[in-house]
């Protein structure tokens, strides 16, 4: 089930409006709607007095149904917003902005959906929901979960599934279709990390589910989406003859229940066509693809990830039937889809093994790099990936077979990923970071117990995998599989002999969080790879440092807890009820412990702890907020122009370290670092405040620009310019220019706290806002209490 349905099913109890409200026609509230959307500045002071929710979701239903969805989808949603926000009602704007996540999702509009999920979710806490166990807070979360996941924040939308499910368990019934729509995102993000066994067991579930509760299964959508889903995920497991049924199984039901009209039928159509393809049935998968896209653009347009996808397994599916000599009919698109194989179609007697398709072209040259001897300081500087992504592809190839082959008994128990210290960790490594502690490298989390029985000895056969590999033109990472001159012994390639497959088609209706179809992500190695890079294979990419070795290495075997404490000085994160040692812990250090990215994590053990460290309590939150405005005030706004007024440039210059630091961190704290992460150490503060500031949905986005423009004056403005070699000119301009900047930047906070509803003061400078900032502190812990 979709959740665009399941929240018309809770728009009632989200309306504010009277119970016999009049029923507006939908196409003329869209059409009205739609006329207003891109005057948003100039309707705002117009806006009505109340916001309501059914003739909203009416107005979009009507979009949808006409199929204006690509061009009037988004004007609609984003005037919607506006207008819920003006008209006081939380409830009305959480479901605008659930359905903004499902039509952002639809349009790949993934790092603008981030931020509409950090609204939702600072929504929903300010409207208590976080607490309970609503069914709208349940969807709420699966929509941000199904969010975070398309833009693959995996770590982040697993956490928020599970949350989900705990929601669920207390306010669904063992049968109520919402939990299939759950298990079906479940198998999503178990597929997309690469654990098919977990997706199939997840949507068999979901059919379970969606099969009982259907008056007709025979011609419900929602069973024939099912089986989509369940046939892409057994051709992840190469089980095709399986596959094929299912998929045939989808595209009978939607010709059972004359269901062609559906834009969910292009998702059949695709899912059916990938199965072909594997089975070298070019022809029908070259129909099917064609059929889909005819859905895709009436329903879509061609400017959506949807379309390019399918187009491009289209091409691949026409240059292999030409390859085969295989004659399709270049019309194109069968009326009927006649053309395609029913259900009880049989399987060619040889399905395809290894590489099909365009994907079996000869691969593209590759980049090689040279490093100096081992331990030698010469910089890196053209490997082309970033330290994540050789992180993944290292634990992908190499990691994960060995433990496979190695420890199959705790395969289903050990936790990967890279989060912790170094540049990588963050994401913004470059060249520039490669002359030190930078290879491929990632880390392995046990339990105590697990720890016990095995880690010294998997420690041993981390350390003896392979490191040589080569990097093609696409980016694409491939390990050398054999083993190091210490290893026990050798395990294959985690994509050797794997079948390639094109990427499913992934739309979602706007508005849902089902109906996804699988994409199967090949980690095949290709057996044509050009030169591979000439780095030493029992030698690091680049040296590494002593602060990176020992007690204090950043990869190889941990306990959980004792990779938690070498970070914060905690096994877990403190307790919700004790502030003091929350504030005792410094962001940077919050920072280190929440980032990277987690490429397994079986039994969630590990995920559970990290997030932990990331729900910072809002009270703390709060009174870090206070703090920082009292330091921006008294630096910037008090000392700064006093220091500069008196010649004092070395003051000066340290009250705008002050400033700016505080500042920064403050625009952390507003956007919530549940959402955003807290704000790293001093080397990449700006490069962070610069990402967070490039998001459309960014609160304070100004700041991090005008904080550069402080620091890029503060030479004339301290020192007379003699810091650019101005010859002592142009203090004065500068020390105007920064202090026009400083009380800019205050009354920016302001407006922000006002909207936040955390003041109610237009004072401007911000030691008087404290006093409003604290007076929203619920606990009376005097350790929160600065005034």
């Amino acid at each position: 089930m979709d959740e665009e349905a399941l929240l018309k099913q809770f728009a009632a109890q989200f309306a504010h409006g009277p119970d016999d409200a009049d029923d507006t026609d939908a196409a003329a509230a869209a059409q009205g709607a739609d006329s207003t959307a891109n005057q948003v500045a100039d309707d705002a002071d117009q806006s009505p007095a109340t916001f309501d929710t059914q003739q909203f979701l009416n107005g979009l239903d009507a979009i949808f149904d006409r199929h204006t969805a690509a061009t009037e989808a988004g004007p609609y949603l984003e005037q919607a917003m506006v207008d819920a926000e003006n008209a006081g009602d939380e409830a009305g704007l959480l479901t605008v902005l659930n359905e903004t996540m499902g039509f952002y999702r639809s349009q790949g509009r993934h790092k603008e959906n981030q931020w509409i999920v950090q609204r939702a979710l600072e929504l929903a806490a300010r409207m208590g929901l976080t607490t309970g166990t609503s069914e709208a807070w349940a969807t709420t979360l699966i929509n941000c979960a199904t969010s975070m996941r398309a833009a693959k924040q995996y770590d982040q939308a697993e956490d928020l599934y599970h949350q989900a499910q705990s929601v669920c368990r207390h306010s669904l019934a063992p049968t109520d279709r919402r939990l299939a729509a759950l298990h079906n995102n479940l198998s999503m993000l178990y597929s997309e990390t690469n654990r098919p066994d977990k997706a199939e067991l997840e949507l068999r579930e979901a059919l379970r589910i969606i099969e009982a509760s259907s008056v007709n299964p025979d011609a419900d959508i929602d069973v024939s989406s099912s089986h989509t889903n369940l046939a892409l995920t057994l051709l992840t497991e190469h089980k095709l003859e399986d596959a094929h049924w299912h998929a045939a199984k989808a595209l009978e039901i939607y010709r059972t229940g004359h269901l062609e009209h559906s834009a969910h039928y292009a998702s059949a159509l695709a899912g059916f066509a990938q199965v072909c393809f594997a089975e070298r049935r070019y022809a029908d998968a070259v129909t099917g693809y064609r059929h889909a896209l005819a859905v895709i653009e009436e329903c879509y347009g061609k400017d959506t990830d949807y379309w390019r996808i399918t187009a491009d397994n289209l091409r691949q599916a026409e240059e292999a039937a030409a390859q085969a000599g295989v004659t399709v009919d270049n019309a194109g698109v069968a009326g009927d889809a006649g053309a395609l194989p029913q259900s009880g179609s049989r399987l060619p007697n040889s399905p395809a093994q290894g590489k099909t398709g365009a994907n079996a072209a000869s691969s593209p040259s590759t980049v090689s790099v040279s490093t100096g001897s081992a331990g030698a300081a010469e910089a890196v500087s053209a490997c082309p990936v970033s330290g994540l992504k050789l992180a993944r592809a290292f634990w992908t190839q190499m990691g994960k077979p060995m433990i496979a082959a190695k420890y199959p008994q705790y395969a289903g128990r050990i936790a990967a990923g890279l989060v912790g210290h170094g540049s990588e960790c963050y994401g913004f490594d470059d060249a520039y970071s490669q002359d030190h502690d930078f290879g491929p490298r990632f880390c392995l989390w046990l339990t105590d117990e697990d720890y016990a029985a095995i880690g010294e000895q998997l420690e041993v056969d981390y350390e003896a995998l392979p490191r040589k590999f080569s990097v093609d033109a696409q980016g694409r990472v491939t390990f050398e599989a054999h083993a190091r001159s210490d290893a026990s012994g050798a395990f294959p390639s985690a994509g050797a002999g794997s079948t390639v497959i094109p990427d499913a088609a992934n739309a979602p209706t706007p508005g849902t969080a089902t109906h996804d179809t699988a994409t199967a992500e090949s980690g095949a190695a290709s057996s044509d790879v050009a030169e591979a890079m000439t780095t030493p294979i029992d030698a690091p990419l680049s040296p590494v440092t002593p602060r990176a070795q020992g007690a204090n290495r950043r990869d190889g075997v941990f306990r959980i807890g004792d990779f938690f404490e070498s970070i914060t000085g905690y096994h877990t994160a403190p307790a919700q009820t004790a502030p003091h040692e929350w504030l005792m812990l410094q962001e940077s250090t919050l920072a280190a412990a929440t980032n990277g990215e987690v490429f397994a994590d079986p039994t969630g053990l590990f995920s559970k702890t990290r997030q932990g460290f990331k729900n910072m309590p809002d009270d703390v939150r709060l009174a870090l907020i206070s703090k920082r405005l009292g330091m921006i005030a008294q630096a910037g706004q008090y000392n700064l122009p006093r220091s500069l007024k008196r010649g004092d440039g070395a003051a000066a210059w340290l009250s705008i370290h002050e400033f700016v630091q505080a500042t920064a961190s403050l625009v952390f704290l507003v956007n919530v670092p549940m959402v955003v992460g807290y704000m790293p150490y001093y080397k990449w503060q700006f490069a962070a405040l610069r990402k967070l500031s490039g998001s459309m949905f960014a609160l304070l986005p100004n700041v991090g620009e005008q904080l550069e423009t402080v620091m890029r004056l503060s030479s004339a403005a301290c020192y007379g310019g003699a810091g650019f070699g101005e010859g002592g000119k142009g203090a004065a301009t500068a020390i105007e220019k920064i202090n026009d900047i400083v009380e800019q930047i205050a009354a920016d906070i302001v407006k922000e706290l006002k909207r936040e509803h955390l003041t109610t003061s237009g004072e401007t400078f911000l030691e008087w806002q404290r006093p409003y900032v604290e007076d929203h502190i619920a606990s009376d812990d005097p350790v929160l209490k600065s005034l």
